[in-house]
């Protein structure tokens, strides 16, 4: 049996480096939760202090299932917004999706990319991974009707890059207060009352009183002098 030839040398291929939107990801997430754990931490014993109907404590999450990358589901956890005050405050401000950094830390969902949704009835969305902003959030916030947030978000899945990510993480901070904190209304202009002339900075010269006319003297010839009566 003639011998074999020698096998070649295995060539062994380092691991891909990931990709520079999953590293901007993971590195924001947990900046975010770091510089964010006492507030998150504060905010997590409120809602689970206060009441909510008969029972003495409340939850504190709400979990939701969403469809992400790929077509997989996945569980997204919310603050509950079903408070009076900080619940509504969260809400009105869009600080009720912040436990969601969870979901970037394990790389379900990104910073910047379309809503989640729970069906996956748009394939098109399946190929990036859902994000806590987008490009819609940052165009108008929920005042755009479905359809032209539906095609914001398929333009971000078309186009997006890392350029455009970071644009749209310096552009949430100013959507969120243009939409929570409401504008007043504008006032017209006040009315300014007619005004008199201004005077004349030269004092006119005072007028001469007007002089009466002379009499005529009396007609001697037509009207004689009395005569003295001795």
């Amino acid at each position: 049996m003639p011998p074999l030839p020698p096998l070649p040398p295995l060539r062994l291929r380092p691991p891909a480096a990931p990709p520079a939107k999953r590293v901007a990801d993971l590195l924001g997430a947990l900046l975010l939760l770091a510089a964010l754990a006492v507030p998150l931490g504060m905010v997590c014993a409120l809602l689970y202090a206060a009441p909510r109907g008969a029972a003495p404590r409340a939850r504190v999450f709400v979990r939701e299932t969403r469809t992400g990358l790929g077509g997989r589901p996945f569980h997204t956890w919310r603050f509950r917004t079903d408070g009076p005050r900080l619940g509504a405050a969260l809400d009105r401000y869009a600080l009720d999706g912040l436990p969601q950094l969870l979901n970037v830390v394990r790389g379900e969902m990104s910073l910047v990319g379309p809503r989640p949704l729970a069906s996956a009835e748009h394939p098109e969305r399946l190929l990036v991974r859902p994000g806590m902003t987008g490009l819609w959030q940052v165009s108008a916030r929920s005042d755009l009707p479905w359809e032209e947030m539906d095609l914001l978000d398929r333009h971000y899945v078309e186009n997006h890059w890392l350029g455009m990510d970071l644009a749209i993480l310096a552009q949430t901070p100013r959507a969120i207060l243009r939409t929570a904190v409401p504008k007043a209304p504008r006032q017209a202009a006040p009315q300014t009352p007619a005004t008199a002339p201004p005077e004349p900075l030269v004092t006119p010269a005072p007028q001469p009183a007007p002089q009466p006319a002379p009499q005529p003297a009396p007609d001697t010839a037509t009207h004689p002098a009395p005569q003295r009566v001795a």
